[in-house]
């Protein structure tokens, strides 16, 4: 069988004797090069449509009585979602047919129109296609709405997985290594922070992170980063009372179930009332005005109370299979821009479904974190549709050097 080792290809590679120490490739030391079994592509595209087909029946049941109190149909937002996802598969389809590694000459130009998205999003003067909604100006509309936030993970994912085999030589360092990817990290997060969308910044940190960290960025530089972005994170709450009021319901769901703890003390009703087998599909209370978005923020809450302990099951073993399968493709790539790859699609996808089930666990403050292929939300189910097609890329170039 073959060794069950993090393999990551050098740029060149030195024969050595065999009873010589084998060569350290990539942040850490290679065994006996990982290979796929063939398996792990089907995989992931069944996966895939498995999430994809379970959230368009959970996302019709939760959204159905909202659509119908607007005067639309009630499949709207359910049909909406089913034309997002066939957009989304044929351009993952695309994306996997091209070779990955031209994706280090769009880093910089994909970081770059981002940025300005960005700052569109914020800039005075232009409200009429970034309108402010519940307080946050986060979407560009010209006809079509668009999320930028959500395409800069994938910018910064890639921009720092270019950066960081560029720069292997130097990550060890933290003032020629960490601090040029801090700075352009903050070039995209301040304008998401000034949204404001905090959840959002957060999150392209720390999927950012570790991408650096699996390019092999010390350690003690990576929690150096987290202790200097401790107090900025505090001071970004402490500034807005709606943050603080969000800690205060984490810390105490139960303490004002009619005010600050409404939305994670409907959320926990959601879960509990589902019991092992859930009330039944349709047959949820909570949709009916009590769990806000339940179509979006909360809908694994949705999951929980129709189909209980078993759709939680489920769903939780959908995505823990796809960061089983998705880390199996970053292992087998064949140059370590391809591993960078892997990992941070891999992230992308699993790290924001393992937050939003916690939220709606009270495991986490509430913040607003779609679950993906299931929520509602067109920009994002296109960039995790994206993330596959770059994962199947990788999956793909993997096997042809197999064979």
């Amino acid at each position: 069988m073959t060794t069950l080792a993090r393999p990551i290809a050098a740029k060149a590679r030195q024969v050595r004797p065999k009873t010589a120490a084998p060569a350290r490739s990539g942040p850490v030391a290679e065994t006996e090069k990982f290979k796929l079994e063939g398996w792990e592509a089907g995989a992931l595209m069944l996966l895939v449509l498995v999430a994809l087909s379970f959230g368009l029946v959970e996302l019709y049941s939760a959204s159905a009585l909202m659509a119908q109190e607007d005067g639309l149909p009630s499949h709207y937002y359910a049909l909406r979602q089913l034309i997002g996802a066939g957009m989304g598969i044929v351009i993952a389809a695309v994306v996997a047919r091209v070779d990955y590694s031209r994706l280090r000459t769009f880093a910089w130009p994909a970081l770059i129109v981002v940025v300005l998205l960005l700052l569109v999003v914020i800039a005075p003067g232009t409200e009429s296609i970034a309108p402010r909604v519940n307080g946050a100006r986060r979407w560009i509309r010209l006809g079509f709405q668009v999320q930028p936030s959500e395409f800069a993970k994938l910018a910064l994912i890639i921009w720092t997985a270019a950066l960081a085999v560029k720069k292997q030589d130097k990550l060890h360092s933290l003032s020629k290594g960490l601090l040029p990817f801090l700075v352009v990290w903050l070039m995209v997060v301040i304008p998401v922070l000034v949204q404001p969308n905090f959840s959002a910044a957060v999150l392209l940190l720390l999927l950012s992170a570790l991408v650096l960290f699996a390019g092999g960025a010390r350690i003690g530089h990576v929690i150096l980063l987290g202790l200097i972005a401790v107090p900025v994170a505090w001071n970004q709450i402490a500034s807005a009372g709606y943050r603080m009021r969000r800690i205060a319901a984490f810390l105490d769901p139960s303490g004002d179930p009619d005010g600050v703890s409404y939305q994670i003390h409907q959320s926990l009703i959601a879960v509990g009332s589902g019991g092992v087998t859930g009330v039944g599909f349709g047959d949820s209370q909570q949709k009916f005005g009590f769990l806000p978005e339940p179509h979006n923020d909360f809908l694994f809450a949705m999951v929980a109370e129709e189909w209980g302990l078993i759709g939680v099951v489920l769903t939780l073993s959908i995505f823990l299979s796809l960061a089983f399968v998705g880390y199996r493709i970053a292992r087998a790539a064949r140059d370590l821009f391809g591993y960078l790859l892997a990992i941070g699609m891999t992230n992308l996808i699993v790290v924001s479904a393992l937050l939003h089930m916690g939220v709606a666990l009270a495991l986490l403050p509430t913040t607003g974190v779609n679950l993906p292929f299931m929520s509602y939300g067109r920009s994002g189910l296109l960039v995790s549709f994206i993330a596959v097609g770059i994962l199947l890329s990788v999956a793909r170039s993997a096997e042809k050097g197999r064979k």
